[in-house]
């Protein structure tokens, strides 16, 4: 609901149970105790599936995310990253200032990627759509300077100090970006099985 799937894909923020089913990623909450008994119970009737998923169901409790959600709708739902830091900035809060910490240590092509890719995926009219263009940008974005200095950052010398090319989000060019949208040559395309 709202802009909390952009955030997530900003901040790469985790959620709690409780936060996936108010977002919709899960629709029950099953302890992790249950877990056996709801194997069980499937396997002897999927048919019944509903119905032992409403009798096992848990509490998952009250979803954290949900005390920033007004927050996140009116940051986050911003025109472009640049302006959601400056709503973060502008907003002067402690939750505010913990975003922009997070969002300070990512590629700002990738947050700018990620932003472009919700808005355009938000509109495909097949999940098939939303498939092609990821693999595109996939095929992009690994040869793209970034990806191989998150990997040296994290992976490599593991000093989690990457030095982004772009610096700053105002340094991502359109052109940049429509290079990574770009399709791919109809050979290299993504395409589902028959």
């Amino acid at each position: 609901p709202g802009h909390i799937g952009l955030w997530l894909a900003l901040t790469g923020a985790r959620i709690k149970a409780a936060d996936c089913e108010l977002v919709g990623v899960a629709t029950d909450f099953v302890e992790s105790a249950r877990i056996p008994d709801l194997k069980a119970a499937v396997l002897a009737d999927p048919a019944a599936a509903e119905t032992i998923l409403t009798e096992l169901e848990g509490d998952a409790g009250r979803p954290p995310v949900s005390r920033h959600q007004d927050e996140i709708d009116r940051i986050f739902g911003a025109d472009s990253v640049e302006a959601i830091l400056a709503a973060l900035a502008a907003a002067d809060t402690d939750w505010a200032r913990d975003q922009l910490k997070v969002l300070a240590t990512k590629s700002p092509q990738t947050l700018k990627v990620a932003f472009r890719q919700l808005r355009l995926g938000g509109q495909a009219k097949t999940f098939a759509d939303n498939m092609a263009m990821e693999y595109a940008i996939g095929a992009r974005v690994v040869q793209r300077p970034d990806f191989i200095e998150g990997v040296r950052a994290v992976i490599v010398d593991k000093d989690n100090a990457p030095r982004w090319v772009p610096a700053t989000p105002e340094d991502v060019t359109e052109e940049l970006l429509d290079a990574i949208f770009a399709p791919l040559p109809f050979a290299e395309r993504w395409s589902p099985l028959p």
